[in-house]
């Protein structure tokens, strides 16, 4: 913890606020018509006397519940708050911060650094505090572009790498000069990034017109998108939807040339079903953005042979249950070989690099 004393207020950060502290930045941010995000373990709380006057929540890379007291506003706080939290997230080795906003507080957080990337209508603003972020990541990009009149794209978490996610590269690279396959990589899935970047890069060796890509934080991810700012629960999915695709129609298709984006029909999950009908609109739609409009080809899912679609959620399923010969029959070689020897000495659920992350049908 670390205490700055000003004249009227002072600043501090605290990790696991006490109840009575966290009810405290509840009530403020309820009085600035926001709510709070259930993973935010770390505040930087502005106070004066015993009152909550200002707060800003730190996940991971992520700003989120920045509030200040009506009567404190015009006191430079909102920049006081941020610089401190910019300060925990450098001791923890994040340099690169975003803030999810509405567009209404746009210039407030300029004014403290921030930059806007994409913008949701009235609805929502992504912000960075760097004005080159985007700029850098896009470059590096364009070291991996191939010309060509149809170039592809495939983001996918794999989750592990099934049968499933190798037939819509294949399928995809196929129709294709080039294929770029992205691999989100975010740490919230049940195989670490790293084991899922190696299973999709043996997965598709054999394809030679494709590239794939380690996911950067410009791939958004669901599990982490704040939905502090948005009063109906409904438009949490939606907001992260929109962001996520707007960035990869505005910055990653015009870096790499891309021009088709392949996704897999999804009969399970109602949420990356939405996902898929927001693609289409989001990225194909000319009016939806200034930059130009991509063609959404959704392929139907692989099957086994009683017609049932291959998903990653029944690898992970049987995988706890050690039933093997049927994981076999719906995984490349390649992953099943990274399972076999990874995995089945102990039950996944009781391994140490998997015990805190939660499995959700959705993450495939």
């Amino acid at each position: 913890m670390f205490s700055r004393d000003e004249p009227d207020f002072h600043v501090i950060s605290v990790s696991q606020p006490a109840p009575g502290m966290l009810e405290n930045i509840r009530t403020l941010l309820q009085q600035n018509n926001l709510g709070m995000d259930d993973d935010i373990g770390q505040f930087v709380v502005a106070c004066s006397g015993h009152r909550v006057i200002g707060c800003a929540g730190l996940v991971s890379n992520t700003i989120k519940c920045v509030a200040v007291a009506s009567d404190w506003r015009g006191e430079n706080l909102s920049a006081r708050l941020l610089g401190e939290v910019e300060n925990l997230a450098v001791q923890r080795g994040n340099f690169h911060l975003f803030l999810y906003t509405r567009p209404g507080n746009l210039e407030r957080f300029r004014g403290c650094g921030f930059y806007p990337l994409v913008q949701w209508d009235d609805v929502a603003v992504l912000m960075e505090n760097t004005p080159v972020g985007i700029s850098h990541y896009c470059r590096s990009l364009q070291r991996h572009f191939h010309p060509g009149r149809r170039i592809g794209a495939v983001v996918m978490n794999a989750n592990p790498f099934t049968l499933g996610h190798r037939y819509l590269a294949e399928q995809a690279a196929a129709t294709c000069d080039w294929l770029h396959v992205f691999v989100v990589s975010e740490d919230v899935s049940y195989f670490p990034f790293q084991e899922r970047l190696e299973m999709v890069r043996q997965g598709v060796a054999d394809l030679p017109n494709v590239t794939v890509h380690a996911g950067s934080e410009y791939l958004i991810s669901r599990a982490t998108f704040p939905g502090y700012f948005l009063k109906e629960a409904g438009l949490v999915n939606q907001a992260w939807s929109v962001m996520d695709l707007l960035i990869f129609r505005q910055y990653i298709a015009p870096a790499l040339g891309i021009t088709h984006r392949f996704v897999g029909s999804e009969p399970f999950c109602p949420v990356t079903h939405q996902y898929n009908c927001d693609m289409h609109d989001w990225l194909e739609t000319p009016a939806r953005s200034a930059s130009p409009a991509l063609n959404v080809i959704e392929l139907p899912r692989k099957r086994h042979a009683s017609g049932r679609a291959i998903s990653a959620s029944e690898v992970r399923a049987l995988l706890k249950t050690h039933q093997l010969a049927r994981i076999r029959d719906i995984v490349p070689p390649s992953t099943y070989a990274h399972l076999e020897q990874y995995y089945c000495a102990t039950a996944p659920a009781e391994t140490a690099h998997n015990e805190a992350l939660t499995i959700s049908p959705s993450l495939c």
